[in-house]
């Protein structure tokens, strides 16, 4: 290594300083730990910037300095951080040499024996961590002047490549005199020699590489884009390239959204596309730290007075309402669909059977119903809280888009397989908005996931299974605009019963008109818009950090179901059944054996909520409450509809399949088959003619056939 310039003779100087000096307590922060570690044990330095500015062996003007070299420079700091940590280090006698020695003794093989033992010493990796020095930069923002420099920024990771071994030293030996040359590899590609360089062989033998004593790191490629929040209108997410290795490997996951410290670098093509792209250059990031935004549920560590508090609350009489309350408290009413929402945030407890059969415990909900209801809003709300959640809208999705894709590896070449949403998803939420909009080909693809939870493939000779282990929320408009409670709900949502029948609770949220509600909403409204945050409310709302911390605990309780409850579920159950059989064609909804699972999983995600591990009757009632609230607002708009007069409604019946079939004729025996099945009589629907007639609504032919002005 050659002599380094006289300002990085100072650096080295000033940051020498600052390893062998750094106090923290009353031990050395980082002398101590460089003596502490045998040679194998030292994996990572971790350089904390904060140390620097807050150090008392340096003046300001010397800590100014080294931050900005180290914040603007820093490939080349990190040199200089190596150098002086193999000098700081005890001496290197104790360092196994023996196989990077020559087998022939000259000058020379000294030479390559002495930056043998330098290589063999360096098998720690140096990281730095910036803290607050740098703020978080928008991954948009990143731009060329921020080459060479230490960035951070928050992004989702999209794509996640195996852990390969990636060679840094590359030991060749000659067939002929057996010695040995170490090449330090500092790019992607390298050109090996071919001929051996000693000046005692003099058969000029070949060079073959030496595996055994070549250095090797562990080496990962991801891929980020960056926030859909942070995506200006109009444009489309922007994505880079990072390069994880050592210790930072297999730290994220497809979906994750992380913050990611790191150093901005070019990349320049190599072979026949450098012919082709000239002086431009890709980009990437060499990570220095990365961290999870989100934690998993699994992940949370409770404090003793954080565990306190949210026993404060589970001890409240009111906990479960003022939990539900507290999702999106700017939406102003719908207790009962935050309840619903709660309970899917805990979800139920998977089963496994011993025929290796899996249950799901995962809840899904359909919100349908009318526009601007604020069925989005709940569903961007849900995604904000759950530690893991994905939105995509139903036009936007394809059904590879939702599943699983192939693509080439760019690195290797070979065919990998990348997750969609719904894969992405696993262990969390995927919130789809539009769920009505999607192709029918689309939507098959969410069959299997929202039962089996998994995702097969076999494309490309790549045939697998893969994890969705997630709960799906979707939301649905109807398809004739507005809710038309004259239809049942699939035809009003236009989707087959086989995917509707997996929802475990499907919610009708409908805009009727009510002077005090209507008051009242629009009040709420106001004062979100004017103060920026809603009303007084009756309770304070409890925190999106504190909600995820209270789910988190009460998602380690494993509920089960006591064998006192089993003939007081089996009872309910059968008298869903015989409700239905009762109402014939006039009920709203039907229930499967799909329907028992739902209640058994509502059923535990209350017992989880209240810390138990056992379910009681009250929470049975509860799940079944909710179900009831869930189908009730589509009986009670039925039944208001069947509050009209028969002529009303006849007169709406006939409008309405006419719209549907864009014309503008209807003969009558069409218009009375209508009637008949709607549970008419033919004289209601002959007043029905003569004063829609009389109001010159539509005109009559001698054969009574309609024709709408």
């Amino acid at each position: 290594m050659g002599v380094p310039d006289p300002d990085f003779r100072l650096q080295k100087q000033l940051l020498l300083r600052f390893i062998t000096n750094f106090t923290e307590g009353n031990q050395f922060k980082y002398l101590e730990k460089l003596h502490s570690y045998q040679e194998q044990e030292l994996k990572t330095v971790v350089i904390d910037l904060e140390d620097i500015a807050k150090s008392n062996d340096l003046s300001d003007e010397e800590k100014k300095n080294i931050l900005d070299g180290l914040l603007k420079n820093s490939k080349r700091y990190l040199q200089l951080l190596s150098e002086i940590i193999n000098e700081v280090r005890e001496s290197p006698s104790d360092v196994n040499t023996s196989n990077y020695r020559p087998q022939v003794a000259s000058e020379e093989s000294m030479q390559n024996k002495r930056f043998a033992t330098e290589i063999a010493r360096k098998q720690y990796q140096i990281l730095l961590n910036p803290g607050t020095l740098i703020k978080n930069e928008g991954l948009r923002n990143i731009r060329a002047s921020h080459i060479g420099h230490l960035v951070r920024f928050q992004a989702i990771c999209t794509s996640v490549g195996d852990v390969k071994p990636m060679m840094e030293v590359a030991c060749f030996m000659c067939d002929e005199c057996g010695y040995k040359i170490y090449k330090e590899i500092m790019q992607e590609n390298f050109t090996p020699d071919s001929e051996c360089p000693s000046r005692r062989c003099s058969m000029k033998g070949k060079l073959f590489l030496e595996t055994r004593e070549s250095k090797f790191v562990k080496y990962q490629e991801i891929k980020v884009q960056e926030l859909s929040e942070d995506v200006p209108v109009g444009r489309i997410p922007r994505s880079l390239q990072v390069q994880i290795k050592g210790a930072l490997t297999r730290c994220v996951g497809p979906g994750n959204v992380i913050e990611i410290s790191g150093i901005f670098l070019p990349k320049p093509f190599t072979g026949y596309k450098a012919m082709q792209a000239g002086l431009v250059t890709n980009t990437f990031i060499e990570a220095m730290r990365v961290q999870q935004s989100k934690i998993r549920y699994g992940d949370y560590s409770l404090s003793d007075a954080n565990l306190d508090r949210l026993k404060m609350y589970r001890n409240e009489p009111e906990f479960y309402s003022r939990l539900a309350k507290s999702i999106a408290p700017e939406i102003y009413g719908h207790l009962d669909v935050k309840k619903a929402l709660l309970l899917l945030l805990c979800g139920g407890v998977m089963r496994v059977l011993d025929d290796g059969v899996k249950v799901r415990g995962d809840i899904h909900i359909c919100l349908m119903g009318d526009p601007g209801v604020a069925k989005s809003q709940l569903l961007k709300h849900i995604v904000k809280i759950a530690p893991r959640g994905i939105f995509t809208t139903g036009r936007g999705s394809s059904g590879v888009g939702l599943t699983a894709f192939v693509q080439k590896d760019p690195l290797t070449g070979e065919m990998i397989l990348e997750g969609g949403a719904l894969v992405l998803a696993d262990n969390g939420i995927c919130c789809i908005d539009e769920f009505d909009k999607m192709d029918e080909s689309d939507r098959t693809a969410i069959h299997e996931v929202m039962e089996q939870q998994t995702v097969s493939i076999a494309k490309a000779g790549i045939t697998t299974t893969l994890n969705a282990r997630t709960a799906v929320l979707a939301a649905a408009n109807p398809a004739f605009g507005r809710y038309n409670t004259s239809f049942t709900p699939q035809e009003n949502m236009n989707l087959p019963a086989a995917l509707l029948s997996r929802f475990d609770l499907m919610w009708l949220l409908l805009d009727r008109p009510d002077s005090d509600s209507d008051t009242a909403l629009a009040h709420h409204v106001l004062h979100v818009h004017r103060e920026g945050m809603p009303p007084e409310l009756s309770f304070t709302p409890i925190s999106s950090t504190e909600l995820q911390s209270y789910i988190s605990y009460s998602r380690k309780f494993k509920p089960h179901i006591p064998i006192k409850l089993t003939d007081y579920i089996s009872g309910q159950y059968a008298e869903l059944r015989a409700e239905e059989k009762e109402a014939g064609e006039n009920s709203m909804g039907y229930s499967t054996a799909r329907t028992l699972l739902s209640i058994l999983r509502l059923s535990e995600a209350i017992a989880r909520l209240r810390w138990s591990d056992k379910v009681e009757q009250t929470d049975v009632d509860e799940s079944l409450r909710l179900m009831k609230m869930s189908k009730i607002s589509l009986e009670n708009s039925r039944a208001e509809k069947s509050i009209m007069d028969p002529v009303t409604s006849i007169h709406m019946i006939i409008r309405e399949w006419v719209e549907r079939r864009d014309s503008s004729d209807i003969t009558y025996d069409q218009a009375l088959s209508l009637t008949v099945n709607k549970g008419y009589k033919k004289e209601d629907l002959d007043a029905c003619l003569l004063e829609y007639r009389d109001l010159n609504i539509w005109n009559l032919d001698d054969d009574k056939n309609i024709t709408f002005v």
